[in-house]
């Protein structure tokens, strides 16, 4: 007699295939990133406060989140499979570092994936402000084009002015190169020591006297506890009366009413702030309805190319996941 070989059963074929991880897609990845990562994860796109992530977080081996997802002790605890959160961008205030480390959880970001755009829309949010200027839908008379011609006229240009930047990181480098290549004086301050190599012939001075000094002003700091409303009143009281401030960092940098009444005080400044605390901002808002307050709804990093880089964060949710060390951990 023959020996016969039993099959497993089905109950029994399931238990042999591998888990694939489960990746919890807070906000939007790049079409391109997210069928990547679906080759080897499970990837499952929630917003944050929907009773689908939810469901879904309980069982999170990642987490991929970009700019409005707050990851802390309450969502950690709803998480007891997470080994990496993952910020598709740069900033990290949301996510409560040490206490996922804390958890044995990775926090992996993609630290220069937007600074080229960012430090762009600087410059185009500045154009916008100094360069009055009109598109013509439709031929105009002899008059009205000389009308034209004498009214947008820019009082001053960019190579005339002291340009100022607070914080010479990734993006504050790039702008102080741009800046530089207009023919501005380039200031900045930092609480680094900026190697020489880096500065792109910016000069380090004190920030007193970067406030007193700059025509712009470009703020790229840190979101640490300490620099939450760094530009505040005393902040504001240094500056020109003509100054131009630029915030494309992050809102909670800045005391809007201070800022508010430092405009009404001098028409001749402005503040060009494309992030806000909190965001949306509400009717309320202290920089609303004026003049000289041009806001954007958080659009420094909006191109496709930075949303692209941003996205392949997912790299190193999958090196964390097969049990590499990521390639851009968050800083300690």
């Amino acid at each position: 007699m023959s020996e016969q070989t039993s099959l497993p059963s089905n109950a029994a074929a399931t238990s042999l295939v591998i888990a694939r991880p489960l990746v919890v897609v807070a906000e939007e990845l790049s079409s391109d990133a997210a069928h990547w990562l679906a080759r080897t994860c499970t990837v499952e796109s929630a917003s944050f406060e929907t009773p689908r992530f939810s469901e879904l977080i309980n069982t999170a081996d990642a987490l991929i989140v970009r700019t409005y997802a707050r990851v802390d002790q309450a969502l950690l605890a709803r998480a007891p499979r997470l080994k990496v959160v993952a910020r598709a961008g740069v900033g990290l205030d949301r996510i409560d570092v040490a206490a996922c480390r804390a958890r044995g959880v990775e926090v992996v970001h993609t630290p220069d994936a937007n600074s080229q755009a960012v430090a762009e829309f600087v410059f185009a949010l500045l154009h916008d402000a100094m360069r009055p200027r009109l598109l013509l839908e439709s031929a105009v008379d002899a008059p009205r084009w000389n009308v034209l011609r004498k009214e947008l006229v820019a009082p001053r240009q960019l190579s005339e002015l002291t340009f100022g930047i607070l914080g010479l990181g990734r993006i504050g480098t790039r702008v102080a190169r741009i800046a530089g290549a207009y023919g501005a004086k380039v200031l900045y301050h930092d609480i680094l020591e900026i190697p020489a190599a880096r500065r792109e012939g910016a000069v380090s001075v004190s920030r007193d006297v970067l406030l007193r000094s700059s025509d712009v002003l470009s703020i790229h700091v840190d979101p640490r506890p300490q620099n939450h409303e760094i530009v505040g009143t005393d902040f504001v009281s240094q500056l020109k009366p003509t100054a131009i401030i630029i915030n494309t960092a992050r809102g909670l940098l800045m005391d809007a009413a201070a800022v508010a009444a430092f405009l009404w005080a001098n028409p001749r400044a402005a503040a060009l702030i494309d992030v806000h605390d909190p965001e949306p901002f509400g009717p309320s808002y202290s920089l609303l309805g004026l003049q000289n307050a041009h806001l954007t709804p958080h659009l420094a990093a909006a191109t496709q190319t930075a949303h692209e880089n941003m996205s392949w964060v997912v790299r190193d949710v999958l090196r964390v996941l097969q049990g590499q060390p990521p390639e851009f951990p968050a800083p300690q």
